[in-house]
């Protein structure tokens, strides 16, 4: 059949050439917040497969941890390229200072920040008719200096902890008032912290807070037709919680299809240029969401504020879809993999060794039903951080369900994971099945084989490994970790895959010089014809 298939394309071919040149291929410029795989190509991919030509900067324009970016080339880049674009999705954080580390690390004074900002305002002037969705971060604050991943400035790695309980202290104090104990600890916390130190962690937020509210201004006035503040890695109290509150204060009079400060940051890409495509086509998606038992809506994540129901409700308007109340009348069945208990727990906890835990099977018989059912099913599966839930993975593996679903993450923190298979699966609905089941493969080796398996047994082996290096920085063993995430990708392919013959070679690379993110390549070009 599908000789006679090609037979057919190929007698047709002269007509359907004529007819490709004259199909204008909308183009759509994407400008992520940095050059990591998931905030670039990984999130262009999904658009690329429904046939539109994302145009994203040159890599050497875009930030990265070491390279904080280049803003000016960037808004060179922007304006050249916007002539014939249908769309433009924007990180503030890259035109205003950089990227999104960037955004943390600058030395840019206030009053240039604010400039760029206003040249917002002059690229509207010249691109009247362009749609402009734009999102930028709400600076995070992580819990400790482990925790920030070397991304803030040095002296976070001394004070860390003791600057994010000074900013727990601080939202507290102005939502509820502080204990006479709390009011001490805050006092001394303020003279532990060297008050250079202090102040220039606060002015930085304070520059990131001030071109925030001008965005949020710039918004009001029409000049962006989406904006999107996004809070970082954050906690219930926590400086980043108390800008929020105050950023949403500010916008308050604007509809949430115009602006929503909301949770996570690193979806946000994904969640817009999904937005720019439902808005070109006209189309809004119905999305219902099903939570595993126990806690389910009400869980309040990990590195978030708030419970999840109301993260994924403000990532499906963020998307341009609608929360709907029947999974008959939807276009994408969002599964969300919780903890009964409301906990997250970290996917390198030995606890994550793929045996049945509480919630595991009754998830499974939830995807099995609603995949019987023929409803498009997504699953954000968000028990563990940074990582798959293996209980799971093997239950959909021995139900042979991972390559009937519409769409899967599991990477990094829960509101990344929801976010992005809330866009990926309102732009997979009408893809071609190939290229959905391409898509499940590169989250499939990235979220469940590398992040929840291979990555924890690859760091707990570098110290075998010759030269300098460590799992922050990979140095001179860089090549060595490469080649045995490899080898043990393959073996991963072969035990929990087994019939992906087509995947012959999987090179990794570790563009950030560090084991928390990889990018995996491999020459999977075919349709997946196994599990079916």
């Amino acid at each position: 059949m599908l000789v006679m298939v090609s037979m057919v394309m190929l007698g047709a071919m002269p007509q359907g050439q004529a007819r490709h040149k004259d199909v204008q291929v909308e183009k759509i410029l994407y400008i992520p917040h940095d050059n990591r795989p998931i905030s670039d190509k990984q999130t262009a991919e999904a658009a690329e497969k429904l046939g539109y030509k994302v145009i994203v900067p040159p890599d050497e324009l875009l930030g990265n941890r070491e390279d904080l970016g280049h803003p000016g080339a960037l808004w060179d880049w922007l304006t050249v390229h916007s002539a014939d674009a249908k769309a433009a999705v924007i990180s503030s954080d890259s035109l205003l200072y950089g990227s999104l580390v960037g955004s943390r690390k600058h030395e840019y004074s206030k009053e240039e920040v604010l400039e760029r900002v206003a040249k917002f305002k002059q690229f509207r002037k010249e691109n009247p008719k362009l749609p402009l969705y734009v999102f930028g971060s709400i600076m995070r604050t992580p819990r400790n200096g482990e925790a920030s991943g070397h991304e803030e400035p040095a002296y976070y790695r001394t004070y860390g902890a003791d600057i994010f309980r000074y900013t727990v202290l601080e939202d507290k104090e102005e939502v509820e008032g502080l204990s006479r104990r709390e009011q001490k600890e805050k006092a001394f916390l303020t003279e532990l912290i060297p008050k250079k130190n202090l102040q220039d962690w606060l002015g930085r937020r304070e520059k990131n807070f001030a071109a925030n509210k001008e965005l949020i201004n710039l918004s009001r006035k029409k000049v962006f037709d989406y904006l999107a503040l996004g809070r970082d890695d954050n906690a219930p109290y926590s400086r980043t919680h108390l800008e929020s509150r105050h950023l949403a204060e500010t916008g308050k009079d604007l509809d949430k299809t115009r602006f929503q400060a909301m949770a996570g940051i690193d979806e946000a890409g994904m969640l817009l240029l999904t937005r720019a495509i439902n808005n070109l086509k006209k189309e809004v998606p119905f999305v219902y969401t099903k939570y595993n038992w126990g806690r389910g809506e009400f869980t309040v994540p990990a590195y978030s504020d708030e419970k999840i129901s109301a993260s994924i409700d403000s990532a499906i308007t963020a998307a341009g879809g609608m929360p709907v109340t029947s999974p008959e009348r939807a276009d994408l069945v969002l599964m969300v993999n919780t903890n009964p208990n409301g906990k997250t727990y970290e996917a390198n906890d030995r606890a994550n060794d793929g045996t049945d835990r509480e919630g595991t099977k009754y998830f499974a018989d939830l995807v099995s039903e609603y995949v019987a059912k023929g409803y498009p099913v997504g699953i954000a599966d968000i028990a563990y951080a940074n990582g798959s839930d293996n209980a799971l993975m093997e239950e959909l593996r021995k139900r042979k369900l991972l390559f009937k679903l519409n769409a899967y993450a599991g990477w990094n923190t829960p509101t990344n994971s929801t976010g992005f298979v809330i866009g990926e699966g309102m732009l997979t609905r009408k893809m071609k099945r190939a290229d959905v089941d391409a898509l499940l493969l590169t989250r499939y080796l990235d979220d469940w084989a590398y992040q929840a398996n291979v990555r924890n047994t690859i760091a707990r082996q570098l110290s075998w490994l010759r030269g300098d290096g460590v799992y922050g920085s990979l140095d001179a063993k860089k090549e060595a970790v490469s080649q045995r995430t490899q080898i043990m990708l393959r073996r991963f392919v072969d035990s929990n895959l087994p019939g992906l013959t087509t995947l012959e070679e999987i090179t990794v690379y570790f563009p950030w010089n560090r084991m928390f993110e990889s990018d995996i390549q491999h020459s999977e070009h075919q349709e997946i014809h196994f599990f079916k």
